[in-house]
C-alpha cells in the first residue's frame, strides 16, 4: 500500500469498513444504556472492564516477544518508540513519559509520538490520524534506525498515521510492533510482531478510550515494565532505579535500600546520602560491602544490573 493513498478521508476505505469492526459494532447488553440506573450502569461497565484482561491473556505470546525485541533495542542503545493517534496516542506517550521517574531511563530512551505533536494531549487535532506522512515526519526528527523497536498503537488497528509510521520504521530497519483491539487488523500487516487483543463492543458504540484503551494500557504496561525487568533495572520487585525526586519518592528509596538488605533506617539514610541518593547504588554498598564508587563501578561492569554487581568479584 502507498502512502499517498492513505492521505485523505476520501480514500480511507482502502483500510477497510470501519462499521464491520469489532470495536465499532453496538453493545447489545447496553442498548438502553441511557434508561439504565446509575447502579446498574457502572455494574455492566464493570462487568465489560472485566473481559479485557482476558483478552489481553490471550496475546501473551505475541506480548513476550515484543519485550524480547524492545530489550534486544535498549541493551543495543536504541529506543522504545510509541506512535500513536488520539487516545492510542495518549496512551503510548503517557507509558513514555512514567518511564525517567519509574526507572530512571533518559528521556530519549523510550519516546512517545502523537499524531498532530504534544499539544494534541491536552487538546485533539481533527484529522492529524489521517495522515501518514505526518508520521515520517515525525520519526525522520528523531532519528529512527536499526536499533529501535517502534510500536504502533490504534485500537481500530486501521489508522493511516500508524500504518504510514510503522512502514517508514520498517523502511529504516527498525523492529516493529503494532497493537490493536481487532482481529486481522490493518496495522497488523505491518509489524514484525503483531499484538491483537480484540476487546469486542463497547458500552458505548465506538468508545474505544473504553475497553480498548485500558486494553492497550495494560499492554504498554507490560511492554515497559518488562523489558525494564530484563534490563536488570529492578531489585526483586523494588524499582531500584527510580529517581528520587520529591519527599515521598526520597522516603520510598529509603524503604527500598532496608527491605533489599535488611539494614536499618538510619543505615539506609546514610548509605543513600553517599549513593548521591540512587538506591540501586546504596543497595550494592551494602550488600557487596563497598563504597559508593566502588559500588558505582561495579553496576556500570554489570551494565546495571543489580544481582549481578553485587555478585562481582
Amino acid at each position: 500500500m502507498d502512502l499517498s493513498t492513505l492521505g485523505t478521508l476520501g480514500t480511507l476505505g482502502t483500510l477497510g469498513t470501519l462499521g464491520t469492526l469489532g470495536t465499532e459494532t453496538r453493545n447489545e447488553r447496553t442498548a438502553d444504556l441511557d434508561r439504565m440506573p446509575v447502579t446498574e450502569l457502572l455494574s455492566v461497565m464493570n462487568a465489560e472492564d472485566q473481559t479485557v484482561a482476558l483478552a489481553v491473556r490471550d496475546a501473551l505470546q505475541e506480548i513476550g516477544a515484543a519485550v524480547e525485541a524492545i530489550t534486544d533495542s535498549l541493551r543495543r542503545g536504541g529506543r522504545l518508540i510509541y506512535i500513536g493517534a488520539g487516545t492510542s496516542g495518549r496512551i503510548g506517550l503517557l507509558d513514555a513519559v512514567e518511564c525517567p521517574p519509574t526507572f530512571g531511563t533518559s528521556p530519549e530512551q523510550v519516546v512517545g509520538l502523537l499524531s498532530g505533536g504534544p499539544g494534541a494531549f491536552v487538546v485533539a487535532v481533527e484529522g492529524a490520524e489521517d495522515e501518514p506522512a505526518r508520521a515520517v515526519t515525525d520519526l525522520d526528527e528523531i532519528g529512527v534506525n536499526d536499533r529501535d523497536t517502534v510500536v504502533g498503537l490504534a485500537a481500530s488497528g486501521r489508522t493511516p498515521y500508524v500504518v504510514g509510521g510503522l512502514k517508514h520504521a520498517a523502511a529504516k530497519g527498525a523492529m516493529t510492533v503494532s497493537i490493536a483491539c481487532n482481529r486481522d487488523a490493518v496495522i497488523s500487516r505491518y509489524a514484525d510482531i503483531p499484538i491483537e487483543v480484540p476487546t469486542g463492543p463497547e458500552i458505548l458504540t465506538g468508545s474505544t478510550r473504553l475497553k480498548g484503551g485500558t486494553a492497550e494500557k495494560m499492554v504498554c504496561n507490560m511492554l515497559s515494565t518488562a523489558s525494564m525487568v530484563r534490563l536488570g533495572k529492578v531489585y526483586g520487585n523494588l524499582m531500584v532505579d527510580v529517581k528520587a525526586s520529591n519527599d515521598k519518592l526520597v522516603d520510598r528509596a529509603r524503604r527500598m535500600v532496608v527491605q533489599a538488605t535488611g539494614t536499618d533506617p538510619d543505615s539506609a539514610a546514610e548509605a543513600l546520602r553517599a549513593a548521591g541518593g540512587h538506591a540501586k547504588t546504596a543497595i550494592v554498598m551494602l550488600l557487596a560491602r563497598c563504597s559508593a564508587e566502588e559500588a558505582a563501578r561495579r553496576l556500570e561492569e554489570a551494565n546495571g544490573d543489580t544481582r549481578t554487581a553485587i555478585g562481582l568479584a
